[in-house]
């Protein structure tokens, strides 16, 4: 018996920034989690990570994350990706807050 599908949102990192995007329903990238498209069907959630794939100029790593459906959109079920949405935490900059050394 096969397992039930559970939603998606197709996840990469941009090639030359580093930082966690994710596609949108237009083919486009975000950095905003609840602009990403919601994947509910396998098929449907396995060609958008082929064209995903498709992009190794743009992206590296690309994947399929599982998500809910939150308030505002797409929303992430790991912790991983709960981290992923926070930003990098190797720059002073990131959304983790500066750091107290460098």
């Amino acid at each position: 018996m096969s397992r039930k599908f559970t939603p998606k949102v197709v996840t990469a990192n941009d090639l030359l920034e580093g930082d966690s995007i994710w596609m949108t329903a237009d083919g486009e990238w975000t950095r905003d989690i609840a602009k990403a498209e919601y994947l509910e069907d396998a098929d449907h959630a396995e060609a958008r990570l082929k064209l995903a794939e498709s992009q190794p100029g743009k992206i590296v790593g690309a994947y399929l994350a599982d998500a809910k459906l939150g308030e505002n959109g797409p929303e992430p079920t790991h912790f991983r990706e709960e981290f992923r949405v926070s930003g990098p935490s190797n720059y002073t900059s990131s959304k983790h807050g500066a750091a107290s050394h460098v």
